[in-house]
């Protein structure tokens, strides 16, 4: 059998995949603000925006899976971790979070994935 699982839903990949193309863009923009107002090494701030960056475009790859939610919910919380570098992605990455879950919720139950 080949394809996404039953509970994997079109809307759902969608959505999640909007999250993380949109956290993607906001991790590429904490590379400035990281250097300029947090004072990071500019090196750190590249591998850890631009990383994350990274991380979040081939994960949105991974969505066909079950695997591809897994390492979009531990991506969260490294996300949230961001925070040490710029201390406004503590809030930007429990937002991004709450998204991601609020993705796969709406979805599933938009579709008729769950009962309801």
């Amino acid at each position: 059998m080949t394809g996404a699982p039953a509970w994997v839903t079109p809307g759902m990949r969608r959505l999640t995949s909007s999250v993380l193309g949109m956290e993607a863009i906001v991790l590429g923009l904490t590379i400035p603000v990281a250097i300029r107002t947090g004072g990071v090494e500019p090196g750190l701030a590249a591998a850890v925006g631009g990383g994350l960056a990274v991380v979040c475009v081939l994960v949105i790859g991974l969505l066909r899976k079950p695997a591809g939610y897994v390492a979009g919910s531990v991506l969260q919380a490294a996300v949230i971790a961001t925070g040490f570098l710029v201390t406004t992605m503590f809030f930007l990455g429990a937002l991004f979070t709450a998204l991601w879950i609020l993705a796969i919720f709406v979805a599933r139950r938009v579709e008729g994935a769950t009962p309801g």
